[in-house]
């Protein structure tokens, strides 16, 4: 049987690279894949301005014509400005049980990174850390929240068998309950005595100003996290206008002092419950009648806090204990009664400290890995 590792374009060849996850776990009731039209604005040079500092290739693996693996091989030229390396990345890992496909994927994806100069071959970034990112190591039994990845217990073996090492793990945490820690409401209470810090949520009324708000404050406060990239304005408004027809702005704490912003959480309803739904990811399917349904009647019931944090001024005060109550406290008014947070670098300690102190548990790792090019 011959196998074929073969770059493409757009067009069809773009829509079968799109469309081969959803076939190859079609069998995994625990998988849960994003809108195929969601992933098109991913990969889009036009729509996602991610690319005006990046450059891809993709990869189909055919065998006797029938596709059993892809890749993409990623040059985010940012990363190296700001990190002063020579790393590239791949992503959009997917592929059968089978070391050959793998390793063929790889070697292709490695090849075009070695042309441009890379030296290391890192991932899975799909397209940046920003993105989808990691492979699942541990956990493999829950279903996957929304904008986290899934992938069979089967692919650390192949990564590890094409050579990579483990670079860095990620962890999220899971915690549910109806009330907040009792302890550390004397946090809070001290922290609003002592500094007379207050916390707001987003205000829709001023939603430009606030969306520049989170610009400042993320890239402030992760400035100095491993494998960090500040994303760019364009980034980031392409981003919230993704997010504002789903936003939930009582969710989204900002933390004050003296009318400064210092700390800001952004939680988002878990969308993955809806679309567990719809095991297609195509818009016009009479699945996505269901995921409409859950989405309106707010019957989701689980959230994830996609980031968390303070300007480095302020860390250590016990800010991010106010920004966790309020999400806590306006999360369950809203219906939501389990939370994921997370990732969380494994070695980020004040983070993982936080989130162990409101009674939050590691319960998934997924891991980067690295290969020398």
């Amino acid at each position: 049987m011959s196998l074929e590792i073969a770059p493409i374009g757009h067009g069809k060849e773009l829509g079968a690279f799109i469309a081969y996850p959803y076939e190859l776990h079609r069998s995994d009731p625990i998988w849960i894949g994003p809108l195929r039209h969601d992933v098109e604005v991913i990969l889009s040079p036009e729509k996602n301005p991610f690319w005006d500092h990046a450059a891809a290739q993709h990869f189909l693996a055919r065998r006797d014509g029938k596709i059993v693996g892809r890749i993409s091989a990623i040059e985010n030229k940012a990363h190296n400005e700001m990190h002063h390396d020579k790393v590239g990345f791949f992503g959009f890992f997917e592929s059968i049980d089978d070391p050959s496909v793998a390793s063929a994927l790889f070697e292709a994806a490695g090849k075009w990174l070695k042309a441009r100069g890379l030296e290391v071959m890192r991932g899975p970034a799909s397209p940046s850390m920003n993105d989808e990112c990691g492979l699942l190591v541990d956990g493999f039994e829950h279903p996957p929240t929304v904008m986290m990845p899934h992938n069979p217990r089967y692919y650390p073996k192949l990564v590890e068998g094409a050579g990579f090492a483990k670079v860095k793990d990620l962890v999220s945490f899971q915690g549910s309950g109806a009330h907040y820690p009792e302890r550390l409401e004397r946090v809070v209470a001290l922290l609003k005595k002592r500094y007379g810090v207050t916390v707001r949520t987003f205000d829709m009324k001023n939603y430009h100003r606030d969306v520049e708000i989170i610009k400042t404050i993320y890239n402030k406060a992760w400035e100095k996290n491993w494998g960090f990239v500040p994303m760019t304005d364009k980034e980031l408004d392409h981003l919230a206008s993704q997010f504002k027809s789903v936003m939930v702005p009582e969710m989204v704490p900002i933390a004050e002092y003296k009318g400064e912003p210092i700390g800001l959480g952004v939680c988002i309803p878990d969308f993955n419950v809806a679309f567990k739904k719809n095991r297609s990811g195509k818009m016009f399917h009479p699945a996505m009648l269901r995921v409409l349904y859950t989405i309106l009647k707010g019957r989701m019931g689980r959230a994830r806090v996609l980031i968390l944090g303070t300007i480095p001024e302020w860390r250590g005060k016990g800010v991010d204990a106010l920004l966790y109550r309020t999400i806590w406290e306006n999360s369950n008014a809203k219906g939501y009664d389990w939370c994921e947070g997370g990732w969380v670098l494994e070695d980020n300690a004040p983070i993982r400290n936080g989130l162990e102190g409101i009674g939050f548990s590691v319960y998934k790792t997924y891991r980067m890995y690295d290969r020398p090019l």
